[in-house]
């Protein structure tokens, strides 16, 4: 069924950097809070008119240094200088949140011998700990290393299974990864240039 003008209006939402459309899955909606201060909604759940972003932190910053929040809230609005680190730090929990809510329903496991067979059972989404050896990756995913998620650090990875470190983490596919990936895909545009993002085979 193709979607009509009034569906899509719904689903989509224009950037306040770019001034393109785009389906809010792949924008970061902000909020105002009572004193006039622009917060992160990441879950989307915040009350009142949202202001959108593309997800990537010099778009951020962009709209920060020129005050464009003002605009997209037609209204004063006060945006901290450090706005994207803070969206960062919000994604990364998010995605360790869903990380532990897929370990506790048997969705995820850790450890290079649990990760190969989840990847020899079937289509599995893999994370790769940025921080880890490519060395282990290849090893690991053979000459598919470009199909990891590397957006997660080895502390960030291990943390929902309680460990210190964790370099390998496979996902069974279902919504959970899906939800993981979406929040991964988001937080690699405010990570560092280099890190990499590439779909899980």
């Amino acid at each position: 069924m193709q979607e009509t003008g009034a569906d899509a209006a719904e689903t989509t939402r224009r950037c306040l950097a770019t001034g393109e459309t785009a389906d809010k899955v792949d924008l970061v909606r902000f909020a105002l809070a009572p004193d006039g201060r622009v917060v992160p909604d990441l879950a989307e759940r915040l009350p009142g008119r949202g202001a959108w972003v593309s997800p990537a932190r010099e778009a951020l910053d962009d709209v920060v240094a020129k005050g464009l929040f003002a605009r997209g809230f037609k209204t004063r609005a006060l945006a901290d200088a450090d706005l994207a680190d803070t969206v960062e730090r919000l994604l990364v929990a998010r995605v360790s949140d869903l990380l532990g809510f897929a370990r506790r329903a048997g969705e995820a496991v850790t450890g290079f011998e649990k990760c190969r067979a989840a990847l020899g059972h079937g289509d599995a989404l893999l994370l790769h700990a940025r921080d880890g050896s490519m060395d282990g990756l290849r090893k690991l995913a053979g000459a598919e290393t470009d199909m990891a998620l590397r957006v997660l650090d080895g502390a960030e990875l291990g943390a929902p299974f309680g460990r210190d470190q964790a370099v390998h983490v496979a996902l069974t596919r279902g919504g959970l990864a899906k939800k993981i990936l979406r929040e991964c895909s988001r937080l690699a545009g405010f990570r560092t240039a280099g890190d990499g993002l590439k779909e899980g085979r």
